[in-house]
């Protein structure tokens, strides 16, 4: 069975009979899946292999940019311009219409970035990302050493002017994403804490009222990836799969996937196909509540 019910309501999300596709595999270690909606595909990273990779219903997956920089996270901005946490260079790229890629935040107080690792674009342009050290190995990214004695998440200004470290007390912030109405921003540490935090979001675009929302405790697996339906439903990766929370922080269930998941992704022209990485894998299943589209 793909679903674990914790709570009936969570059969309100997921068929009780929904089952976990797989599309493709061969990857080495997946992350970063985000629907293209005007062109219709998937993109996500395969960040040993150093390659960002498509998938399509005709095509399956196939390469889309190598070298990538070793990319994680990745978004699309209003604008519908890629949005890349790339872990081998530090930095926050963005792909402009005209192809170039640009670096849009690299360093803090003048020392380099950790290795960014997931994003998310607020509907005012502000860019929010977390920075952990993941990527400072020759593996998940460049041999290198920290310069800041922190592992802080960010938010970038809507008109590139200026880096706000929001929180700097997490031991490896991770995943993060909006509640629908973006008055609260979820991030996920998952270090042995293994918990996700829930911040409200003020009128100038920083966060206050840290709290935990959720915790999510387990073997072979950590919170990582994260989404929000459009009912406020919380969506993380964790031990066994895709675990579901309510806006309360109640636990409703969990997607069991046959991988390790470490990313989701909503995707297809309703919104309501989850795409979930796992590791060497792409899968998705059908919700019956779409999610919150990119852009």
């Amino acid at each position: 069975m793909s679903i674990d019910v914790h709570s009936d309501e969570v059969l309100n999300l997921v068929d009780a009979n929904a089952q976990v596709e797989k599309l493709g595999t061969g990857c080495q270690f997946t992350e970063g899946p985000v629907w293209n909606s005007k062109q219709e595909f998937l993109l996500f990273s395969d960040i040993p292999a150093d390659q960002m990779k498509k998938w399509t219903a005709e095509s399956g997956i196939t390469d889309y940019r190598v070298p990538s920089g070793k990319s994680n996270g990745l978004t699309y901005d209003s604008q519908g311009r890629l949005i890349a946490c790339e872990h081998a260079n530090r930095r926050v790229s963005r792909t402009e219409v005209d192809g170039e890629v640009v670096t849009i935040a690299s360093h803090y107080d003048g020392k380099r970035l950790n290795s960014p690792n997931d994003v998310v674009v607020k509907s005012d342009g502000g860019i929010y990302f977390t920075d952990p050290p993941y990527g400072l190995t020759a593996e998940f990214g460049a041999l290198g050493e920290k310069e800041l004695d922190f592992q802080g998440v960010y938010r970038l200004s809507p008109d590139d002017d200026g880096l706000t470290l929001l929180v700097d007390d997490f031991d490896c912030p991770n995943g993060l994403c909006f509640a629908p109405e973006e008055s609260v921003l979820y991030i996920n540490d998952s270090s042995d804490r293994m918990h996700v935090r829930a911040f409200d979001v003020q009128p100038d675009g920083t966060i206050a009222n840290g709290r935990i929302f959720a915790e999510i405790v387990g073997e072979g697996g950590a919170p990582d990836g994260m989404k929000t339906d459009q009912d406020g439903n919380v969506y993380v990766t964790g031990p066994g799969g895709v675990w579901i929370f309510d806006a309360s922080g109640k636990r409703l269930g969990v997607i069991n996937t046959p991988e390790g998941a470490t990313n989701i992704g909503w995707g297809e022209s309703d919104w309501k196909t989850l795409y979930i990485v796992a590791k060497t894998s792409l899968y998705r299943i059908r919700c019956k509540v779409a999610g919150v589209p990119v852009c």
